[in-house]
């Protein structure tokens, strides 16, 4: 092998100006561009026409490439001493497997960086006009996967801290089971009038938000239309949206044209 090296790259939450500087100079020089699901294409505009761009985007059950396919494209394309730019949503560190690449990237010898990138979980609130911490309302913050439920037997979450020990809780990838986590929340001790935010492609010309309380969001989710990519957020910040919301969402701009 003479010359591979793969960069772990967070391509941010949607909006492409929003990819780090770093990131973009990893896909400039690039021999293969292996991308996910909601990375923004148009970032791809900016790889070497020569550049390989493979589609590595995964869908809830249907998968582009299974992830020891995707290790094992980063593994070969290495020591033909190609340069990769593994290309994630948001930061590769954050519900983005990037772990387990890196894992299996050190133990074949193949040399690698990690290349932070703007976290959906802060950065889409924050388009919606929701800080996830204030002086006032939120001292502590959660990321939490939303998607794992007990019948399932995918449900590794301890409710009752989320529920008694955080200000601000984010839910990735957890529209779909959105009514299995308010009950949640409920049962073990947060107030059912606690407020909530649903936020569909944030950050984007696309994004909406739905706002209710934990026993009336999800019923205003399905009125609204609202499914995946979206997340969920839960606590007090959600009150300032209506004082600081700034970022024109799609129906906002419908509601100016008529």
């Amino acid at each position: 092998m003479s010359g591979g090296k793969v960069y772990l790259v967070g391509a941010g939450p949607g909006d492409a100006r929003l990819m780090t500087v770093y990131g973009m100079e990893c896909i400039r020089k690039s021999d293969v561009i292996a991308y996910d699901r909601l990375v923004n294409i148009e970032l791809l505009d900016y790889a070497r026409e020569d550049a390989e761009r493979v589609y590595c985007g995964k869908l809830p059950g249907k998968h582009a490439l299974i992830q020891e396919k995707i290790n094992s494209l980063l593994i070969e394309q290495a020591k033909k001493g190609k340069v990769i730019t593994r290309l994630k949503g948001g930061d590769p560190f954050v519900f983005g497997r990037g772990g387990e690449e890196a894992d299996i990237l050190a133990q074949n010898g193949i040399p690698y960086e990690i290349v932070p990138g703007v976290t959906s979980g802060i950065a889409v609130p924050a388009y919606a006009g929701i800080p996830v911490t204030h002086r006032n309302h939120a001292s502590s913050f959660t990321i939490v996967t939303g998607h794992g439920r007990k019948e399932k037997g995918q449900d590794h979450l301890n409710w009752d801290a989320l529920a008694k020990g955080s200000d601000t809780i984010v839910f990735y990838m957890g529209v779909g089971n959105l009514s299995y986590i308010c009950s949640q929340l409920i049962k073990n001790g947060k107030s059912q009038h606690t407020s909530v935010a649903v936020i569909q492609w944030g950050t984007t010309e696309r994004q909406r938000t739905v706002v209710g309380d934990l026993t009336s969001i999800e019923e205003k989710v399905k009125a609204a239309g609202i499914t995946h990519p979206a997340i969920v957020c839960v606590g007090e910040v959600v009150h300032l949206r209506e004082k600081i919301k700034w970022f024109q969402e799609s129906e906002d701009r419908v509601l100016n044209l008529t």
